[in-house]
């Protein structure tokens, strides 16, 4: 009867049985009489046209309220018992062959949940590229892939240096006005994980190896406090903006944004192009790569980008491994995940050739998945309209053939629709009296 949701607002359910218990002070109970078939009014509750008027009747600034004259109030279509009897049949025989779709469509569903799984499964294992590297000759080993990456960080830590000093002679030259530039992280040391580390890990290919997110690439912890404003572009980025099936952002939908000004007042630091970010509090592995500067709040934690692995084959990692990240999670009332943690999933890295093609044999199938999903919600969103077109047939009287409506006149306890208005009618006049009688009584007493 009330509710902060306004598509909450008249959802019902029936008791198919005796119900000894209570219900919240924002529900109310409708209690048909025996001139009223429960699952017929049960179905009617359920048709658009009848949530659609009790949404538009519901009203409230925070809280939409009905009332209960609301209710009793409404003009309900009331048909000949038989015929109530005869129309709750016929729905639910036409109800019992769609449900029996709509299960095997979510059935569908399941399994391609378990197709995405087993294809990133399949793609860190190497098996997806195996073909393709029997066809290469210049492959590094392991070992030379090591070397490649650890001589690329040194290099880019070195020109980070550089620049860095000619950022302090500049700040010096200024008069030290300004805080002094920030040195550089020191390098991490690349190591690789020991051999007790990968008892547990997938096999993978002689020429990748191991090691821990945390040694290959930066990370970004974001500020706890949030914005107080919100004036800018560059988008705030939360949890429910994390899509379930893709790696991207659809950044059309997020409202929220910074100014590069905003971001500096309020500690909030700015996540580049290339990154990678994933979930790590409550909902835990959702991963998306960065497209456009972002800014995230606290839920959610950042990989910064490197030249030696691409943002999507490391996107498509984490959500491979949300299990790892369930397992390993501190929970109190809700799991989350700290920086360490995030950081320690070992990440299986190959050469960047490699690396494009893993990608490629992920999308080419997953854009298969994802049609057929589209399929299955078009599905699924047609089969809900033919319910709504039958409970809308039902409760205009179009619902049953004329044959079918002569068949209920021959019943016993057919009657014509006036004569059961009657009926109801007296029923609630005696059910009226009764209350006044009780409480005469009781003020009596």
């Amino acid at each position: 009867m009330s509710s902060g949701s306004k598509h909450l607002v008249g959802k019902s359910a029936q008791s198919k049985g005796h119900y000894e218990g209570s219900f919240g002070a924002f529900c109310s109970v409708f209690r048909p009489n025996e001139n009223l078939s429960g699952n017929y009014i049960s179905y009617f509750f359920q048709s658009n046209d009848f949530r659609k008027n009790i949404s538009e009747i519901s009203k409230g600034s925070n809280i939409n309220n009905l009332k209960r004259e609301h209710i009793l109030d409404f003009v309900f279509p009331i048909p000949p018992l038989p015929i109530q009897r005869a129309i709750v049949s016929k729905i639910e025989a036409l109800f019992s062959d769609l449900d029996n779709g709509i299960a095997n469509f979510k059935k569908a569903q399941e399994q391609l949940k378990i197709y995405r799984q087993a294809v990133l499964k399949k793609a860190f294992e190497g098996e997806l590229t195996r073909e393709w590297r029997e066809k290469q000759t210049n492959l590094p080993t392991a070992e030379e892939l090591l070397q490649q990456i650890k001589q690329e960080r040194q290099n880019h830590y070195n020109q980070q240096i550089e620049e860095w000093k000619k950022a302090v002679k500049k700040w010096e030259k200024d008069g030290k006005v300004e805080k002094k530039p920030s040195k550089p992280t020191q390098l991490k040391e690349l190591i690789l994980l020991e051999e007790n580390d990968l008892k547990e890990l997938s096999i993978i290919p002689d020429c990748w190896f191991y090691s821990e997110i945390g040694n290959i690439c930066d990370c970004i912890v974001p500020n706890r406090d949030k914005p107080k404003s919100f004036s800018g572009d560059i988008k705030w980025i939360t949890t429910p903006d994390l899509d379930e099936k893709l790696i991207k952002l659809d950044y059309s939908k997020i409202e929220l944004g910074l100014t590069k000004n905003e971001a500096e007042k309020y500690n909030a630091r700015v996540i580049p192009v290339n990154s990678v970010i994933m979930t790590c509090v409550g909902t835990l592995g959702l991963s998306s790569i960065v497209e456009k500067e972002i800014v995230i709040n606290q839920q959610l934690h950042a990989f910064l980008p490197e030249k030696y692995y691409l943002p999507k084959l490391l996107a498509y990692y984490i959500r491979l491994n949300k299990n790892f990240y369930e397992r390993i999670s501190t929970s109190t009332t809700i799991q989350y995940i700290n920086k360490d943690k995030c950081n320690s999933l070992p990440f299986p890295l190959s050469s960047l050739s490699e690396q494009t093609q893993i990608v490629q044999e992920i999308e080419r199938r997953l854009s298969v998945c994802d049609k057929m999903e589209q399929s299955i919600k078009e599905s699924l969103a047609k089969a809900e309209a033919l319910r709504q077109s039958i409970l809308k047939k039902a409760f205009e009287g179009k619902l049953l053939t004329e044959a079918e409506i002569q068949q209920c006149k021959q019943e016993a306890d057919y009657e014509p629709a006036s004569e059961l208005l009657k009926k109801i009618t007296n029923e609630k006049l005696r059910m009226t009296n009764e209350k006044k009688v009780k409480k005469v009584k009781i003020r009596n007493s």
